[in-house]
């Protein structure tokens, strides 16, 4: 894996009180005790630890004075495991210097643990541990594989698991576990800095975002970026405004030992993976004035006028969904409660613990297709293959294969994973031939045309002479 930094992650950042109005004390508030330790980022120990004062330690500032003097970033919290989520804005973190980015770019180490293909043809999700020493290793690696079997056990994941490759890296703290663990007053050095009571909220879980850009670079191809604190205590947060140079949208944080916690990640992959909007409100801000949303399952449109203009999730409209009751168009949603309605009444983009509704599970399929491929195989298409060389499919169960020969389909290898061009029927007559298998994901949870075009990938080969 490569082990250079890239530079750090970019956020859309907000000066001074900018942003939404009608916000409550908890979504102007600016973070106490990690704010100081985010600007401090890094400075401590020969890991570019973070060392997060103690909440009430004497580092408290008041929201006004923190809030003039540094860019602010978005982030989603949760206060509990069924409840709705919020939001907040805490401070950006210095960037690294190089001293920091050579500490990092030599701590720890990238491992494998689910792969199911090569790089790029595969969603690639990277977990980066925190609160870890060097000697509970071991237990991060445990904690990754069981906070990802209880990810891929909710749908659309669990159909899909096999889209996934799996990575985590490895970062050494100078501390086991994370500041705010138990109470208010807990202080750790830790590599990425990790905290409860963030923003003064106890269930907010902050992050230095610079160095999760920085580790998790040395993966290739994050897809997915999730920062597992060692912690039983329930929380996390979603970084969901940072553009990352590594590729990825957003980060996740959670704790390792709360299966609670499992809820958040699911979550926030909902606005990575799916681009879903958040279909929660504050009663607070009022009746929504602006453009149509860009996103898939949030509209100004009744279910009546998505109907006959033939927009956004129309086509699942009287449907069963699986979070419970019938697709429709439910008043409140992208946090405003009037103007704005979103298609079921309670998924998990609304309340954590429930599922995706039928809209967002389409959504999902799509993002995932849109970081893997439907098929790949070996050897790759630029090799140019024998009569009696065989070309396996690595393909998920269900994928249907249709094999070509120079560009017409043929009945022969129907669903096979493995064919030669002999037994496809390519001729042995010295002139130049090729063939192709062609993989299609039949599900019928994506109706929308566009995106089923996701759903469909083929690969051809040139066969010798």
């Amino acid at each position: 894996m490569p082990g250079t930094s890239a530079p750090g992650a970019s956020v859309r950042t907000r000066q001074g009180g900018g942003g939404r109005t009608g916000r409550t004390r908890l979504q102007v508030t600016v973070a106490t005790g990690v704010a100081v330790a985010a600007s401090l980022a890094g400075v401590g120990g020969a890991m570019a630890a973070d060392t997060t004062p103690a909440a009430g330690s004497g580092t408290k500032q008041s929201a006004e004075t923190s809030r003039s003097t540094g860019p602010q970033q978005h982030v989603e919290y949760f206060t509990s495991p069924d409840g709705h989520p919020r939001h907040t804005e805490v401070p950006v973190p210095a960037p690294l210097n190089a001293r920091q980015r050579s500490a990092i770019a030599g701590d720890g180490k990238v491992v494998p643990l689910v792969k199911n293909g090569s790089v790029g043809s595969k969603a690639d999700v990277v977990f980066i541990g925190d609160g870890y020493t060097k000697s509970q290793q071991d237990d991060f690696l445990a904690d990754v594989r069981r906070k990802w079997k209880e990810v891929s056990a909710v749908e659309p994941y669990r159909t899909y698991k096999k889209q996934f490759n799996v990575w985590a890296v490895e970062a050494h703290s100078p501390q086991s576990g994370v500041g705010g663990d138990p109470d208010y007053g807990t202080s750790k050095r830790t590599a990425l800095g990790s905290s409860f009571w963030c923003d003064d909220v106890e269930r907010l879980l902050c992050v230095n975002h610079e160095k999760v850009e920085a580790y998790a670079s040395k993966a290739a191809d994050a897809d997915l970026v999730i920062v597992l604190a060692n912690s039983t205590k329930y929380g996390g947060a979603g970084y969901n405004d940072i553009t990352s140079p590594s590729g990825y949208d957003g980060i996740a944080t959670a704790s390792s030992d709360n299966p609670d916690s499992t809820q958040i990640i699911v979550h926030e992959t909902g606005h990575s993976l799916g681009k879903l909007a958040d279909e929660y409100w504050y009663d607070e801000y009022g009746t929504y004035g602006g453009e149509e949303p860009w996103e898939s399952n949030i509209s100004k449109l009744k279910a009546a006028q998505l109907t006959a203009q033939k927009k956004k999730w129309y086509r699942w409209i009287g449907e069963t969904s699986p979070d419970g009751g019938k697709v429709g168009a439910y008043r409140g949603g992208g946090y405003y409660p009037r103007g704005i309605y979103r298609p079921t009444d309670d998924s998990i983009m609304r309340t954590l613990g429930n599922e995706f509704n039928l809209p967002g599970r389409e959504a999902m399929i799509a993002g995932f297709h849109r970081h893997s491929s439907v098929i790949s195989a070996t050897p790759g298409t630029s090799t140019k293959v024998r009569r009696t060389q065989s070309v396996t499919v690595k393909a998920g169960k269900g994928i249907q294969l249709r094999w070509y020969v120079d560009g017409r389909m043929t009945d022969k290898g129907r669903d096979e994973a493995s064919m030669t061009p002999r037994a496809l029927g390519v001729p042995a007559d010295g002139r130049a031939h090729t063939i192709s298998v062609r993989g299609t994901d039949p599900t019928k949870a994506v109706r929308d045309p566009a995106l089923r075009k996701l759903l469909t990938k083929k690969l051809t080969w040139r066969v010798a002479n």
